[in-house]
């Protein structure tokens, strides 16, 4: 399972990017906001950090004008996938996109149907939301595992990005279910190589070396 980096903090993108591990990033309007930067200025620092697919969200609009704005997010850079919303323009906006070449990323998944609906569009990435999906009383796990039985079923090229992973246990969850891809908030991606048990062995050899 691949790891990306969820995020729009360029210090924290700069900081992950030299553990050589992150494969990819995502970005949505509410991170990018949180930031009180432009969309595109936060791109182009991203792409410089990492090298291999940086989703970058447009705006929910109808269909052309997604597609026109799509486009031009695509001239920032061959890395650039374009994320659109899980609506039936969003979807009109995939299937023209995958025409042209330009990667796209479907978000805000929360079932199999929709999960099809974007596969049959063409999309390059699907994302389904694990804690939203908890957050309403659901299993973010058993529906990863649920899309990926229908991906298999059909032999769809389009790649799971288990998004909204809150804690430790989503990715477990993630990568037991067989996502293709995690994208993960800085804070959890730090928790990921901390165990109670490694601590305290370090110590031991810490002491030893004392010694």
């Amino acid at each position: 399972m691949k790891l990306f980096i969820d995020t729009a903090n360029i210090n924290d993108i700069r900081t992950a990017s030299r553990w050589g591990c992150i494969k990819g990033a995502t970005t949505n309007p509410s991170l990018i906001a949180k930031e009180g930067r432009k969309l595109t200025d936060v791109i182009k620092e991203i792409v410089e950090l990492i090298d291999g697919p940086i989703s970058a969200e447009v705006q929910e609009a109808s269909t052309e004008k997604m597609v026109e704005e799509a486009k031009e997010l695509a001239k920032l850079h061959k890395n650039i996938v374009v994320k659109v919303p899980m609506t039936m323009d969003g979807i009109a906006t995939v299937s023209q996109l995958s025409k042209l070449g330009i990667k796209t990323n479907v978000t805000l998944v929360f079932s199999v149907p929709q999960a099809l609906m974007a596969c049959e569009a063409g999309a390059t990435y699907i994302s389904p939301f694990m804690g939203r999906v908890d957050d309403a009383g659901d299993s973010g796990a058993e529906l990863i595992e649920k899309i990926m039985a229908m991906i298999a079923n059909y032999g769809y090229e389009t790649e799971v990005i288990a998004a909204s992973i809150r804690n430790l246990a989503h990715v477990e969850q993630a990568a037991l279910a067989g996502a293709d891809i995690a994208t993960i908030p800085f804070a959890v991606l730090e928790k990921m190589v901390i165990h109670p048990l490694t601590t305290a062995g370090l110590q031991i050899f810490r002491d030893a070396a004392k010694k």
